[in-house]
């Protein structure tokens, strides 16, 4: 039998929302497994959704710029958010994305050997950056994204930089419409543009969870079908950038407001700072 620690209560209580006892009760029926965890509560009713809380946000920001054919989000982390808000940090994260921009590196690996100045490669770069500022600072990510003729860029940043999105849309080269909907999945992080896009294996642990739930609320067998099968619909739009009300008028969803302006939406990228780096167990 697992050791359950005061820490893997508290972990699964962040994910879940669920009371403490009832986390602990989830990890020893699930033998510690964090998230055979957070199904088991899921599906009792008592957590609606994994949280996702170990998505500990390291400090840093966003940045996006294009040209007439490109476009590049990315993140640069630093340790404190002094840091991050400071002028000198700024300016290196803006000439970083200029430079990624202008040389399109294959990979985090290429492009920290690329060179940003006359024999400095960014490596180099960054490190003495860290010297001069007094931090650790490191290049996380970036994503460069393409478009031709009759297609737009939506470029947004939010909350100084904490999220950076780029939107590319076809069939238009209206701006201001990707705009607002880069300003969209900035506000609500869709995980696919459409429902058709997400994973199969995703969409049947989805339905078995739901399932489960279902039939531990006591509902007759015979419905229980139609009930899970709402649910799921309810669930694909909400993960489905497409589905989702548009933050500027609920009425219609992004995908009618894209086809209002005759748009379709190529793909997106969304970074938020700090997203996906775990914390550090001490």
């Amino acid at each position: 039998m697992a050791n359950i620690t005061a820490q893997m209560v508290k972990e699964l209580r962040e994910k879940t929302g669920a009371g403490m006892m009832d986390c602990k009760k989830a990890l020893v029926e699930t033998d510690g497994d964090m998230e055979k965890a957070i199904d088991l509560l899921r599906e009792k009713g008592i957590a609606k959704a994994a949280k996702k809380s170990d998505r500990i946000a390291s400090e840093g920001m966003t940045h996006v710029v294009s040209n007439e054919k490109h476009a590049i989000v990315l993140e640069v982390n630093a340790e404190t958010d002094f840091v991050a808000k400071n002028d000198n940090f700024k300016e290196l994260v803006e000439k970083l994305a200029n430079h990624l921009l202008a040389v399109r590196p294959a990979s985090l690996e290429d492009a920290l050997k690329t060179e940003i100045e006359d024999g400095v490669t960014v490596q180099e770069y960054i490190t003495e950056a860290i010297t001069k500022i007094g931090e650790n600072i490191s290049l996380r990510r970036f994503d460069i994204t393409e478009k031709s003729e009759n297609c737009a860029f939506g470029e947004y940043i939010h909350m100084n930089g904490r999220i950076g999105v780029v939107v590319l849309l076809n069939g238009t080269t209206d701006s201001a419409v990707a705009k607002d909907i880069a300003m969209h999945i900035a506000a609500i992080n869709p995980k696919y543009i459409s429902r058709d896009d997400v994973d199969a294996d995703e969409l049947a642990h989805e339905k078995e969870v739901l399932t489960q739930q279902a039939l531990n609320e006591g509902k007759p067998e015979n419905i229980v079908e139609k009930m899970v099968e709402g649910r799921l619909k309810k669930w694909l739009s909400d993960i489905s950038l497409l589905d989702q009300p548009f933050v500027k008028d609920p009425d219609v969803t992004v995908g009618e407001f894209a086809k209002k302006h005759g748009a379709t939406v190529e793909s997106f990228v969304r970074f938020e700072v700090g997203e996906g780096i775990e914390e550090k167990r001490r």
